[in-house]
């Protein structure tokens, strides 16, 4: 496998991470799109059946990010798919030196193929956190192009030592208001702005095993993306996380 310093090769042959769909009332930009109703009033008011469990859990403002396995090689990746040790953006490499730094921790929890995905929140985007944690929050475990269940990504999670999403509500279809009404006051990660939105996970049981069937996110209206970022203001960057300050 080539790893050279080509900032436009992805070693997955495409993104590492794909969109999520919008739930009906979230913000929306050009590139985003609104799942459809049907889909939605399984996540917020009506599950299809008893088979069906939904996970909503806190939406983080940060960098998705990846670290995948490769055989028996760790690639540190942002979102689409390119080496983020090359990237020009500091907070991409953060991420590509705090991945190799804890390469042991991935190892052990990933086997070829697969990759675990999360926010990267070394960097403030259009939120700041007081980060009660590590920088890094994985929200899911992917085999090549297939989601683990909730459960599987946990149990992987906490073998590793790795932080995951604040659970807001397990079980039924969930409504929007009463999410966002949960992750009131900072949520779960220290959220010194208001808290971005949340994630709803609709998985399914099919005999002895469980798939997930699709995810959806709520962004609240008035969020800003980028509105801490020094493109945007002009002003030096926002960190949440330096490695000096670990």
């Amino acid at each position: 496998m080539r790893l050279g310093p080509d900032p436009e090769f992805r070693p997955l042959g495409g993104k590492a991470y794909g969109s999520i769909p919008h739930l009906p009332g979230s913000r929306t930009g050009p590139a985003d799109r609104h799942l459809a109703p049907g889909l939605a009033r399984r996540c917020t008011d009506t599950a299809r059946d008893g088979a069906e469990h939904v996970v909503v859990l806190e939406k983080l403002d940060g960098s998705c990010v990846a670290a995948a396995r490769l055989g028996d090689t760790l690639v540190a990746l942002g979102r689409e798919g390119r080496l983020a040790a090359h990237s020009p953006n500091e907070a991409r490499r953060l991420w590509a030196a705090w991945v190799a730094a804890n390469a042991d921790r991935f190892l052990a929890i990933l086997q070829p193929g697969e990759r675990l995905v999360g926010e990267w929140l070394a960097l403030a985007h259009g939120t700041r956190y007081a980060l009660p944690h590590e920088p890094f929050v994985c929200f899911d475990l992917m085999r090549e192009r297939e989601r683990l269940p909730w459960r599987e990504l946990v149990e992987r999670a906490r073998a590793g030592g790795f932080v995951t999403p604040g659970l807001v509500h397990e079980g039924g279809a969930l409504s929007i208001e009463a999410a966002m009404e949960r992750l009131r006051g900072g949520g779960f990660h220290g959220a010194v702005d208001p808290v971005e939105g949340a994630v709803w996970r609709v998985e399914r049981r099919v005999g002895e095993t469980v798939r997930v069937d699709f995810l959806a996110k709520y962004v609240r209206p008035d969020k800003i993306d980028g509105s801490l970022l020094p493109e945007n203001t002009g002003l030096p960057s926002v960190w949440n996380w330096r490695p000096e300050a670990s």
